[in-house]
């Protein structure tokens, strides 16, 4: 497959992603049990999809070994988020943090940023925290988080590694072009999120 085709194919798997229905990932507090709901929690809901896919799509821009470093971070922190919220742990802004993580991680792509690996990290793993309490916090009373909990990591994962692998068309002009937009449309649809957080 020559490099067009792939560029093409990249910019139709990235502008499904950001049209499809907004739908938040936080259903009922109650409703989520065992492996495959929480596999299927995180890809349910946009809100959740703009930043993990972003967070893949900028590590590519920033390239080795912040590639696999970010992805890598989100998950592990957003499982101890996700502890919190099994526990009962508060945390406040919960709704407001998820959806500002994707205007700042747009941000970040759009304007191509190149902080210090551990300034992305951080800011990462700041915003993974919030990503996992949301989760947690919807784990039924009485049942095991365990499965639940390895669903959603994966599932993370996997929405990195889709960032990743569309990020990679930043070695081309083009790509890299079509990169800065999607970072503009992963900002607008966080900035969509947070003023509906906010109403």
């Amino acid at each position: 497959m020559d490099s067009k085709k792939r560029l093409i194919i990249s910019l139709i798997l990235l502008l499904t992603l950001i049209v499809a229905t907004p739908a938040l990932a936080h259903i009922e507090r109650g409703e989520a049990a065992g492996f495959f709901t929480g596999l299927s929690h995180p890809v349910s809901g946009l809100d959740h999809v703009l930043a993990m896919v972003a967070v893949g799509l900028w590590g590519a821009q920033l390239g080795a070994p912040a590639m696999w470093l970010l992805p890598v971070i989100f998950p592990m922190v957003m499982a101890l988020g996700g502890v919190l919220g099994l526990l009962g742990i508060p945390l406040p802004f919960v709704e407001v943090a998820i959806a500002l993580s994707a205007v700042l991680l747009g941000i970040m792509v759009m304007s191509e940023a190149r902080p210090p690996i551990a300034v992305a990290a951080i800011l990462v793993g700041f915003f993974a925290v919030f990503h996992g309490h949301a989760h947690g916090t919807e784990l039924p009373v009485g049942q095991s988080g365990l499965l639940y909990s390895m669903g959603f990591v994966m599932a993370t994962g996997c929405l990195h590694g889709i960032g990743i692998a569309i990020g990679l068309i930043h070695r081309w002009p083009a790509g890299k072009i079509a990169l800065r937009i999607a970072g503009a449309g992963v900002a607008l649809g966080g900035a969509f999120f947070l003023w509906g957080a906010f109403y």
